[in-house]
């Protein structure tokens, strides 16, 4: 198996088209066989554009052709769970886009599906493969704040600061929309990678632009119900406080930084590019007080390429670890699994603003053998 590649299909065509198909074509272990839009005719113009031989408007008819072994899918949230079903209930391995799923009970079915059919499936996490955030996770694990007394994230976008957006189904809560979907899902990941699992969550999930002008209907204003602005507290399970303020509406927004104090020293990772959620972060560091100095990612964490769009190199890297599990018959990092969790921690943080109240965070083992 080790010589061959991995025939795979891609079900989405929006980021799919933008970073999947560009992701799998450059990697050379995988090869892009077949290609999902519900619209036939949509599927077929990606299909030749792209050298994808097969162009299919049915799940069942891509799970169907044998020379597939693996899938991708990066279609709105709310079709993830039905999809996803019918992908590992065919045996193929399965790359997921985040957020996982609408509720973590999907997510936890999906997860017993897979291990079930020995199906390998990973999630796009892909802060976990940036080079700025590997040398953030190393300096970390290797004690150099010492005793963890906060960490403090922000991620302030303006991708929906602008209300005449118009409104789709990022709109709608109950179709997975909004900004703890879309931002948050990669903020539970990474914190649990980075910093153990969470023992209390507390949330706050507001929605500042009401409406919407929907483009189908001549741009009449539809309601908006989907979070822009959230505001989390976590106390992690070795009791470090979490604070985490997230937004996709914020006019000149300070970016995507995650700043950790402690005992011995400061370690801050953060970038200001707006228009890239991956390039430009850097890590700067300081102990016993000292003025707090960049610190330089070394070039064995460098991407081989990098893309104009930023999200494609480490897109690779992900489709990398996954090529790796599938041929050695193993499990992945991050998995289904991980997977899981995020979603978990984005259902607790909606009970949390309902009730406005601490919630408890289950352990990840018992939640998965409910």
């Amino acid at each position: 198996m080790n010589n061959q590649t991995i025939g795979v299909a891609v079900i989405g065509t929006g980021f799919g088209q933008k970073v999947h198909i560009p992701g799998l074509q450059a990697h050379h272990k995988t090869q892009v066989l077949a290609v999902y839009n519900p619209d036939l005719e949509k599927a077929k113009s990606i299909g030749s554009n792209h050298n994808i031989p097969h162009a299919c408007n049915t799940i069942e008819e891509i799970i169907s052709l044998p020379e597939v072994t693996a899938v991708t899918i990066s279609t709105p949230p709310f079709l993830h769970y039905e999809m996803a079903k019918q992908v590992l209930g065919a045996g193929k391995h399965l790359l997921l886009e985040k957020p996982t799923t609408l509720k973590a009970e999907e997510a936890q079915e999906l997860y017993h599906l897979a291990a079930t059919n020995k199906c390998v499936v990973t999630m796009d996490f892909e802060f976990r493969f940036v080079p700025a955030w590997q040398l953030f996770a190393e300096i970390l694990a290797d004690g150099y704040v010492g005793d963890k007394r906060l960490i403090k994230i922000d991620w302030l976008a303006s991708s929906r600061a602008n209300p005449s957006r118009p409104w789709n189904w990022y709109s709608q809560k109950e179709k997975g929309g909004g900004a703890l979907g879309a931002i948050a899902s990669h903020t539970f990941d990474y914190v649990n990678w980075l910093f153990g699992p969470a023992k209390k969550l507390w949330g706050q999930l507001n929605t500042s632009i009401k409406t919407r002008p929907d483009p189908t209907m001549g741009d009449q204003l539809k309601p908006v119900d989907a979070d822009d602005t959230c505001n989390i507290m976590l106390e992690l399970a070795d009791g470090t406080p979490c604070q985490i303020c997230i937004s996709s509406v914020t006019y000149q927004g300070r970016g995507h930084w995650v700043e950790v104090y402690g005992s011995k020293g400061t370690l801050i990772i953060g970038s200001n590019n707006q228009k890239d959620y991956v390039h430009g972060f850097k890590v700067w560091g300081s102990q016993n007080g000292e003025t707090l100095a960049e610190i330089n990612i070394p070039e064995r964490l460098d991407f081989p390429k990098v893309y104009s769009d930023g999200r494609i190199a480490p897109f690779i890297r992900v489709v990398d670890n996954w090529v790796q599990a599938i041929e050695a018959e193993k499990s992945v990092i991050p998995s289904l699994k991980d997977g899981v969790y995020s979603q978990l921690l984005m259902d607790l943080t909606h009970e949390s603003n309902l009730t406005g109240t601490w919630i408890n965070v289950p352990d990840l083992d018992k939640f998965l053998e409910n």
